[in-house]
């Protein structure tokens, strides 16, 4: 996989998307909160499934750091309310990088255009805006959620 991934220090490229639940968030609208951009590559798959479950349950610890946790695929937006709602996922939100096809995740440096998906990754943006930490996986590697939460409290002091 021979990404050139968004690096540390810069500023996150702002976005719009569709979430599951038919709300439209943005980036900028979430200025001055720590936002974790949980990237996987196509709902209904047994790794996603468990990235995406992780991020809901870990809701309460992200709440107290005033963080926010977004799940990111190119995944259309009926697709993603049915998955959300087949995992009983109620406070996370999916959100669908359908069209144009993957434009968040290139923007970021994460979409694998052969493959057309995102690449696994986890990437922290600060409450200023920069990207404060980066992480890429290998496809079926389950990302651990601990680790994001370590490096999220190392940044809130």
């Amino acid at each position: 996989m021979a990404l050139k991934a968004i690096e540390v220090s810069v500023k996150a490229p702002d976005f719009t998307l569709t979430s599951h639940a038919d709300r439209e968030v943005s980036l900028s609208g979430l200025s001055g909160r720590r936002v974790l951009l949980s990237f996987h590559p196509l709902a209904w798959t047994t790794v996603c499934e468990v990235q995406m479950r992780s991020l809901e349950i870990k809701k309460p610890v992200f709440d107290r750091m005033n963080a926010v946790a977004l799940g990111i695929s190119v995944d259309a937006p009926a697709s993603k309310k049915a998955w959300a709602r087949h995992m009983e996922l109620t406070a996370t939100d999916l959100l669908c990088d359908f069209w144009p096809h993957g434009g968040m995740a290139g923007s970021y440096g994460l979409f694998l255009k052969e493959k057309g998906i995102s690449a696994r990754a986890n990437v922290v943006v600060g409450p200023d805006g920069t990207v404060e930490w980066v992480r890429v996986y290998e496809l079926l590697e389950i990302p651990d959620i601990e680790e994001v939460i370590r490096c999220m409290k190392q940044k809130t002091g």
